[in-house]
């Protein structure tokens, strides 16, 4: 019982402090079950010398939950072994919460996943008043579900309809929230209060039941039978199937799980459970997520792309050109974290307009009770709006967001770079001009990177961090740190026109763009998109980001390709892109008027005038959807093959996080590649022949993909 101390004491009182050796949390792997096991076979033997049970943590957290290394190990031939040791789990649990002592859950620290599933089966709770610790069931976010009995003890304590955002969004709360919510049942302020407050609640109740094992038990906010409650879920499926337009089965499984469950008594209930998490354990789309999402993910944060041999950096001061929505969004992310920003623009009035979107990004924390007043104030006074060049001396870091224009950026590259400190790097946030031809205009090459952030920059996570030919490892490195320290995944790709991220979000766009011209309807193209996992469709992303600007976009790229002597190869998207933006004027939602139509006050809409325009008829030019979803995902992943073919990319997790943290690739697959290796190289490689002999050349499959082929070799 090495994971779990087992300690009687003069008042009689048993104390089970969980410690897993040699591991900085503890998780529901073999060795806690078999721990578990024992010390509920020694508590059997002891009940009777015995008043009540506190379980508590040695660690730092309560308890983490599952062991993922476990999970993801699990195929459908494990499948009834798998589901005899959750049962076996589950046993415990219940032999628990049924031992006829007061069993008392005392959370020094978070409880997520299984860590909350064992505190949900005492019969009391107690957490430590501290806005860090958080509890919560999580495993939907990894294409799982709770499967230690949390689908079927938290309906039972605060009803469905409040349990149903912790298990199908995995809502996390922090002490003060689930007490409000009835998750836990006391907060304290410190150890000792917990631990003292503990025993006075096995004082108060020598003989404990759950709520849902006394006789006459009724689910609060009403069982399923209930006629309010039946209503509610009637329209609960379509609503769902709504949100996960079919690619996700977790939050399908939750659902049915609960009310399933809650339908027959919790022994029952938990079978039920185990079933639906046994499927998900062995299907595709959690070894998907899973993969992607918890390792690979983990292995970016940990610096698996970072050089090595460079000593830690921490940033004290950045200045930002440009406060625009992207400038202003890098200050506003740079100053949350205690990082002092100098924000320039050609006129005071535009900085202070950048900085006025940090204020209103804190204004709402407010109003809403994550950050005080005091805090907001500190921010924002971190953040120096300016026109003078003098006020960037002594950065240890300059970001140019200006307009994409190679010449612009080389002008403030010239103006601002002298003001660095010494040693200080200089980066642009291009979304496609090559960092080497950038770089051009440097005094210091070697200290020249590109950061690539995505809009909107507050909310997301990913940056793109691009070497040129003459970046030096010292400078990756660094700026590696400076990513991490503003809380943001840094993914680390080579130099090439429009990086990874912008290539292959480029594919996706103009392939949605090239069914128009083919003349397949606008609305089952961006049908195709949303169905297939994507966010949003590929013409409404287009008018999100501006016809205009990808117009530019192809403009600047085509001059720089005939200036370096290389040939322009067109795609039948650019043909529609002309037509709207030339002929017919309409440039993007910013101008209002694009693929979509905005009228003001009401809901956008596909412009009638698409289906003339383009000679889109009822049947005409029709394919089927699954083909349709095809080109949409089949596109992107083969660009992405070939950005790992020509060296762009380095790793396949950068591949797989950037696309989905990136461009918005279909969570559901993992990633780019992944979608890849689930799909099946040599089947995907079929595929993507078909699809180039009907649509073109551009879905022809890469050196690099035949060749894993050739053997069915995953990436």
């Amino acid at each position: 019982m090495s994971a779990i101390r087992y300690e009687i004491d003069q008042d009689r009182v048993l104390t089970l402090t969980i410690d897993m050796a040699e591991q900085s949390a503890n998780t529901m792997n073999r060795v806690f079950r078999e721990a578990f096991a024992e010390t509920i076979k020694q508590l059997k033997t002891d009940l009777d010398e015995i008043r009540g049970v506190v379980i508590t943590s040695a660690k730092s957290t309560f308890f983490a939950g599952g062991d993922l290394n476990e999970l993801h190990q699990v195929t459908q031939a494990d499948a009834e072994r798998f589901e005899q040791m959750v049962g076996a789990l589950k046993a415990d649990l219940r032999a628990l919460e049924t031992c006829g002592k007061p069993v008392v859950a005392a959370l020094n620290g978070s409880a997520l996943g299984g860590g909350l599933e064992i505190a949900m089966a005492c019969h009391h709770r107690i957490a430590l008043d501290d806005d860090r610790i958080q509890f919560g069931l999580p495993e939907v976010t990894l294409g799982l579900l709770p499967g230690g009995g949390g689908t079927q003890r938290l309906p039972r304590m605060i009803g469905l309809e409040a349990a149903l955002p912790y298990l199908m969004e995995g809502k996390k709360a922090t002490p003060r929230a689930a007490l409000k919510a009835g998750i836990i049942d006391d907060v304290v302020k410190t150890h000792d209060e917990m631990m003292a407050h503990a025993r006075a609640f096995i004082d108060a109740h020598p003989g404990c039941q759950q709520p849902w094992d006394q006789k006459g038990f009724r689910f609060p906010g009403g069982a399923p039978s209930h006629p309010a409650m039946a209503q509610k879920l009637a329209i609960a499926p379509a609503m769902l199937k709504q949100k996960t337009r079919g690619c996700y089965p977790a939050p399908e499984r939750i659902l049915s799980a609960a009310v399933e469950g809650a339908q027959l008594d919790i022994d029952n209930g938990d079978l039920i459970e185990t079933r639906y998490f046994t499927e998900l354990v062995t299907g595709q789309v959690a070894k998907n997520m899973t993969g992607t999402f918890w390792f690979q993910l983990n292995a970016i944060k940990a610096g698996g792309s970072r050089p090595q041999g460079v000593e830690r950096t921490r940033f004290r001061k950045v200045g930002v050109l440009g406060a625009g929505m992207m400038g202003a969004g890098i200050a506003y992310s740079t100053a949350t974290r205690g990082i002092e920003v100098v924000l320039k623009d050609v006129s005071l009035e535009a900085a202070e307009k950048g900085k006025q979107y940090s204020e209103g990004l804190l204004a709402r924390k407010v109003s809403r009770g994550k950050l005080s007043d005091d805090d907001k104030a500190a921010t924002l006074a971190r953040i120096t709006p300016s026109t003078d060049a003098s006020d960037l001396d002594g950065c240890d870091l300059i970001i140019e967001a200006v307009f994409e224009d190679s010449e612009l950026k080389a002008n403030v590259t010239r103006e601002t770079e002298p003001r660095l400190a010494t040693g200080g790097l200089f980066a642009s946030n291009t979304s496609t001009i090559p960092i080497t031809q950038l770089a051009s205009a440097s005094a210091r090459p070697d200290k020249f990177i590109g950061l690539h952030f995505f809009s909107p920059v507050d909310k997301m996570q990913l940056v793109e961090i691009i070497v040129g030919k003459e970046t030096s490892d010292n400078t990756l490195a660094r700026a590696f740190d400076y990513v991490l320290q503003i809380g943001k995944v840094p993914i680390v790709v080579n130099d090439s026109r429009g990086f990874f991220t912008s290539r292959v979000f480029g594919t996706f766009v103009n392939e949605g763009v090239a069914m128009l011209g083919e003349g397949i309807h606008p609305a089952s193209i961006e049908n195709a998109g949303v169905l297939s996992g994507m966010p949003v469709g590929p013409l409404a992303v287009c008018d999100e980001v501006s016809l205009s600007l990808i117009q530019h976009v192809r403009n600047q790229s085509r001059k720089d390709f005939q200036a370096t002597g290389d040939t322009w190869q067109p795609h039948p998207a650019e043909a529609v892109i002309d037509t709207l933006v030339d002929t017919h004027h309409r440039k993007g939602k910013a101008a209002g008027a694009g693929f979509y139509e905005y009228p003001t006050g009401g809901k956008k809409y596909l412009w009638p005038e698409l289906e003339t325009l383009f000679s889109v008829t009822p049947g005409a030019g029709a394919l089927p959807l699954e083909t349709l979803k095809d080109r949409i995902l089949y596109i992107q992943a083969i660009e992405t093959v070939r950005c790992l073919e020509e060296r762009v990319l380095r790793t396949v997790e950068d591949a797989n996080v950037g696309s989905i943290f990136g461009i918005g690739f279909a969570p559901w697959t993992g990633g780019a590649i992944q979608f890849i290796n689930q799909t099946g190289v040599r089947a995907f490689t079929e595929r993507a022949k078909e699809l180039a002999d009907q649509f073109g050349e551009r879905f022809s499959p890469p050196a690099l993909l035949l060749d894993k082929a050739g053997t069915d070799t995953p990436f």
